[in-house]
């Protein structure tokens, strides 16, 4: 504890050397040394260097940066004969973004550059709160974006995510998930962990990994973090996992040995080559590694021996047979310099900036002065302009201090002998334009090793014909198909609603269509017209028919003792009315439907004036045979003629006016049926379709009663019976056509329309002319003058 009395003991590194990190530091040293020995950056300059372990924790950090910016005695090494030995000009790093936050607050008052190689944090791209920080690696903020592009390329809207609780993993997953959420992909579980939290936290964040119905998972860690998660994983492994991963595990090949998340990928800094690195890693002779307490302990944790110490029971000392170059350690490894690569760039970055501060290029050649005094501030202000390229490397700065983001799209391959080695697959480039960003330019292989990209939805793509219905309580990604109703469609795959058809159309059976709707009218080629037709044509031939014989025999007593003249216009009338039902046939015209409705009025009050005539006639003559009777002068042929004219101009006047003000014509009508159409002839006037057809009515009922009158008159054979049959035939056809007419839907009104028209014409002609034509062809002794006065 403090006691704030004394100088506290100075913090210690606890656990072993980390390798990797081990390797970013000789890399700069390599750097600076390539650049001491340049004839062109800084001729006749050295640069010095310090190399301060901050053991990837904050305070330590804290510590070494306040070491720096006073210009205490180095802890590592530093080069010699230093002309400004008390001044650091820049500082590289840190590795990670928790200790590059509080080291950039500190040194951003006094305007000491900081170009880290490692640290991705979004955050640090404000430059209102980090004004000296730069970096040579992408930030998070373009991984985020890349991350989110990449599971919505292969189609996953339902994943699960972990992370560090760090800046960097709780920044990066922050800015990831608002990615995600723009391009519509749903988080299951976000889950947070750190190295020295307890292993309950670990395993709780493991059980989550295995019972998640997710699976692809999205990991913004550290390769620490990681490597303790999968530990975890691997004593109880979960189902198959998808494995999406940021650049600062995806990369590191110690994590290759877990073999389950074979398949897995992610995005990488670009491969590089780096002339002579390896070279300069593997030249530790004894006496360098002697001299270097951190080479030293690397050196005794690679080969597991002692240098120069008295060894313990369970190990050795080294006696100079290692061989660093057989040794398999991320340290020796080159194969892969990503990161190292980034190191590299970051202490170009520095040394071009001092360049431009110190030397001026005449005549194509560099001078520098090595005694010019260089402030911090200058070489902030350079820093912000520089722009080279390094073995065809380019290093810029953006006004938040990001270089361009590109990364490799990094694939978790299984080779033939069934190890696991990392494949760069493609290539991601922020500055393209939005969906040609990616290149992917070789096969993937996913979890398990398969060739298939798994399917992690939250609920299966609705085809077209549905649409989405969000499940209660749960992500937007999660929904139920339902079918769209009545009338409507969708045509695309998880349409979110569904939209009706135009009216004239329809939604075919799948409901992903407009389909025209089906016209329907009565035609002449479906069966009932086809029946309704021959009917009229029937009637019409036997209205024909009959007026031949009657005009055969004309002569006879049956015709002569009924009217022949009212007779033959009857049936003349009537063959018009067996005809005019044709017009209701076919396809709805201006022309049809004005026809069809006044040939009708007109041609069946013509035929009810006849009927009347003929009533009128049988009653006139029974009168006038009473004594001193002289009726039938007021009612002989010219006034029968005049009645039915007058009865029949009546209709004539009313069907004119109707044409006149409101005639029918033809509608499309949509409202009957929804998925068809019905072409029909709207009457224009409702009032004067139902005049006319009342006109009719009552016609028919006054000479419904005059038959009633005359029907018990005595004679042999009466007419007066018979037009009694036809007309009670007539107006119960047409009582009944009323509710019928009304309540039948389509077409069939139509039907009906024809229907009566057929029925009370054929009751008319069987009930006045059938027991005639009987008796002229059948039974002719009885169509004698002396039969038909017969009065028994």
């Amino acid at each position: 504890m403090y006691n704030y009395t004394t100088m506290p003991e100075p913090e210690k590194c606890t656990g072993s050397i980390d390798s990797r990190q081990l390797r970013f530091a000789r890399a700069m040293v390599f750097t600076i040394e390539e650049i001491n020995n340049s004839t062109e950056l800084l001729p006749g300059i050295k640069l010095g260097y310090q190399i301060h372990d901050s053991c990837s924790t904050v305070p330590l950090a804290m510590h070494v940066t306040f070491q720096l910016s006073n210009g205490l005695d180095p802890v590592f090494y530093s080069g010699d004969n230093c002309s400004q030995s008390g001044m650091v000009m820049a500082i590289v790093g840190e590795s990670a973004s928790t200790p590059s936050i509080s080291m950039s607050r500190i040194i951003g008052s006094f305007s000491i550059p900081l170009v880290s190689y490692f640290a991705t944090c979004a955050c640090l791209s404000d430059k209102q709160q980090y004004p000296s920080f730069f970096r040579t690696i992408p930030s998070d903020q373009f991984q985020a974006d890349a991350l989110a592009k990449l599971v919505k390329h292969f189609g996953w809207t339902w994943i699960g995510a972990v992370r560090s609780d760090t800046d960097y993993g709780n920044n990066g997953m922050s800015s990831f998930l608002d990615a995600a959420q723009k391009e519509g992909i749903c988080v299951e579980y976000s889950e947070s962990f750190y190295r020295t939290h307890p292993r309950s936290r670990i395993q709780r964040v493991a059980d989550v990994i295995r019972r998640s119905t997710a699976v692809v998972i999205v990991a913004f860690t550290t390769s620490a973090e990681l490597r303790l998660l999968l530990e975890e994983l691997s004593n109880e492994p979960s189902p198959p996992r998808q494995w999406i991963g940021s650049e600062a595990w995806v990369t590191n090949q110690d994590l290759l040995k877990f073999s389950f998340c074979a398949g897995a990928i992610g995005f990488g800094i670009q491969k590089s080559v780096i002339p002579g690195l390896r070279e300069f890693l593997l030249d530790l002779s004894p006496s360098k590694v002697a001299a270097s307490p951190v080479l030293t302990e690397f050196w005794e944790d690679a080969f597991n021996c002692r240098l120069g110490k008295i060894a313990a029971r369970d190990e050795s000392v080294c006696d100079g047979t290692e061989d660093i170059q057989t040794l398999q350690d991320p340290y020796t490894d080159t194969s892969q310099l990503r990161i190292t690569n980034m190191v590299y760039k970051a202490v170009y970055a520095i040394a071009h900036a001092i360049h431009n501060a110190v030397c001026q290029d005449i005549n194509s050649t560099a001078q520098c002065n090595k005694f010019t005094r260089v402030e911090f501030k200058q070489v902030l202000t350079l820093l912000k302009k520089v722009n080279f390229s390094q073995n065809g490397y380019d290093v810029s700065f953006d006004a938040n201090g990001d270089p361009v983001a590109t990364y490799e799209l990094i694939n978790w391959q299984k080779s033939e002998s069934g190890s696991i080695e990392m494949v760069t697959v493609g290539l991601y480039d922020s500055s393209l334009p939005d969906g040609r960003e990616f290149l992917i330019n070789k096969n993937l292989t996913w979890m398990d090793g398969g060739t298939h990209v798994p399917v992690s939805v939250c609920s299966d793509s609705c085809p077209p014909g549905t649409r989405r219905v969000l499940q209660k309580g749960k992500p937007i990604c999660c929904y139920d198909c339902i079918p769209c109703p009545e009338g409507e469609i969708s045509n695309t795959t998880d349409s979110p609603d569904c939209f009706p058809c135009l009216k004239e159309f329809w939604p075919n059976t799948k409901r992903d269509t407009c389909w025209p709707k089906p016209v329907e009218f009565l035609s002449f080629d479906e069966v009932l017209g086809i029946v309704l037709a021959a009917f009229s044509v029937a009637g019409a031939c036997l209205a024909i028919t009959t007026a031949a014989v009657f005009f055969h025999h004309r002569t006879s007593p049956i015709v002569r003792a009924n009217n022949s003249e009212l007779s033959f216009l009857l049936l003349f009338s009537l063959t018009l009315c067996f005809l005019c039902s044709l017009t209701f046939i076919g396809v709805p015209s201006d022309w049809s439907c004005r026809l069809r409705h006044t040939a009708f009025g007109i041609t069946f009050v013509l035929c009810i004036s006849c009927v009347l005539g003929k009533t009128i006639v049988v009653l006139m003559a029974f009168r006038a045979t009473l004594p001193g009777s002289n009726v039938m002068k007021w009612f002989g042929p010219p006034q029968q003629r005049m009645t039915v004219v007058s009865f029949t101009f009546i209709q004539v006047l009313i069907c004119t006016i109707w044409l006149g003000l409101r005639p029918p014509f033809p509608i499309e009508n949509l409202t009957i049926y929804k998925e068809r159409i019905i072409l029909e002839c709207a009457l224009g006037s409702a009032i004067g379709f139902w005049v006319v057809l009342g006109y009719i009515g009552l016609l028919a009922v006054f000479c419904l009663v005059l038959a009633v009158l005359a029907r018990k008159l005595p004679d042999n054979f009466n007419e007066a019976k018979m037009i009694t049959f036809s007309m009670l035939i007539f107006c119960a056809v047409w009582i009944t056509f009323i509710p019928a007419y009304v309540s039948s839907p389509g077409k069939f009104t139509v039907a009906v329309e024809i229907f009566a028209i057929l029925a009370s014409s054929f009751g008319l002609i069987m009930c006045i002319f059938a027991p005639k034509c009987y008796i002229i062809l059948l039974k002719p002794e009885k169509n004698t003058k002396k039969h038909l006065m017969n009065k028994n």
